[in-house]
């Protein structure tokens, strides 16, 4: 463990970057896919010590007791990442892949996500409480970003949550760099009807293009309700039918398969590229 202290980047194919500890809930989720065939864009992910090394963590927990939200975020803004290791990695991302699984993916942009290690449990979701940059493109920008993350761990809102579902102590915030899907269609995956509260049913929202404004709400998805078999039982489309029969029967599969693999309903963010079908998030369901 004190060597992978040391790293400053932990790619989703290292075993170590399964680990919680070190990749948030967020980087090890999808570190975990990855090693598991699932079709998950590459990346790394830079684990939390790299951020208690770059900051006066001693200071931040002071100005956290006291709830100085502004002090932190000036004395979080002055951090300092490891660029040159950042840097490197993003290079190697962005142009070392070329086959044939990947080719469609897109060009030197990628996602920056943030990923606190006491996120996304069986009780507690912390979507939304940080932050996600997307088309994010150069190594300096992704730099940047980096540094955006940490400072979206220490909003007024992402405080409070903490403080309900955490702990304020707990500075363990990792950044996951992952390869940007240019999609031609992309949603959401809910295996369980988050609303009805039905586990007999599945729920699908989709839209043409990037599928975060789905997420965010700019957009009115197209909305799909299946059983779990696959069977189409309503449907409301917004303009042009987004999805047909068979990229929703791939859905359903891929949502069962998460559901068995994580042993409770699943939140799944997911793109479509060609005839390609990428995963991009998964998380418990915490409304049932």
């Amino acid at each position: 463990m004190s060597r992978v202290r040391e790293r400053t980047v932990l790619w989703f194919s290292d075993e170590e970057c399964a680990d919680v500890s070190l990749a948030g809930g967020k980087g090890a989720n999808l570190a975990k896919m990855a090693s598991e065939g699932l079709p998950v864009p590459p990346g790394f992910v830079i684990p939390p010590h790299v951020f208690e090394r770059s900051v006066d963590a001693e200071r931040i927990l002071e100005l956290v007791r006291r709830q100085d939200h502004g002090g932190i975020e000036t004395l979080v803004r002055k951090a300092e990442p490891p660029r040159e290791e950042i840097s490197s990695a993003y290079r190697r991302l962005t142009g070392g892949r070329t086959t044939a699984t990947y080719k469609r993916i897109g060009d030197g942009r990628v996602a920056v996500r943030s990923s606190a290690c006491a996120e996304d449990s069986g009780t507690a979701s912390y979507a939304g409480q940080q932050e996600t940059y997307l088309n994010v493109e150069g190594a300096e920008e992704v730099c940047e970003r980096v540094v955006d993350c940490w400072a979206s761990f220490f909003t007024e809102r992402a405080l409070f949550y903490r403080a309900q579902k955490g702990s304020l102590e707990d500075l363990r915030m990792a950044v996951v760099v992952q390869k940007m899907v240019q999609p031609e269609k992309s949603g959401v995956l809910f295996t369980a009807d988050p609303v009805k509260r039905r586990r007999d049913r599945m729920v699908v929202e989709a839209t043409a293009g990037l599928g975060e404004k789905v997420v965010s709400g700019e957009v009115t998805p197209d909305h799909y309700v299946l059983d779990r078999s696959g069977i189409l039982k309503r449907q409301r489309i917004v303009d042009e039918q987004v999805l047909g029969e068979e990229e929703l029967r791939r859905l359903v599969e891929l949502g069962r398969l998460l559901e068995e693999r994580e042993g409770a309903p699943q939140d799944i963010e997911w793109a479509i590229v060609g005839d390609d079908l990428y995963l991009l998030q998964c998380r418990p369901v915490t409304t049932l």
